[in-house]
């Protein structure tokens, strides 16, 4: 069962956060991730307040996600993180209703 990284994230410090982004677009590649939504426009209709950008990332099981979450390749990304974005980060199991 698919399972995806929901991310609402604003910048930090620029420089840091494109180092960061490729750093993590390359190890979640590497764990067999794919980016279903990176930025865009969002738009808020209910609650808030609107986050600044939203990144969906698609990995094939809840497994391989946390297995790229936890390794030491995303590590290395792990570090810029905190100086690059501030985010909240969920994790969901792609779950299908009939």
């Amino acid at each position: 069962m698919a399972a995806y990284v929901i991310s609402e994230v604003e910048a930090r410090d620029p420089a840091a956060f494109e180092a960061y982004r490729a750093l993590a677009a390359k190890t979640i590649a590497q764990y067999g991730g794919r980016y279903l939504v990176r930025g865009g426009q969002a738009e808020l209709l209910e609650g808030g307040p609107a986050p600044k950008a939203i990144v969906i990332v698609e990995f094939p099981t809840m497994a391989q996600l946390k297995e790229w979450y936890a390794s030491a390749e995303y590590a290395e990304a792990l570090e810029l993180r905190a100086s690059a974005l501030q985010r909240r980060l969920l994790f969901v199991e792609g779950v299908l209703t009939p």
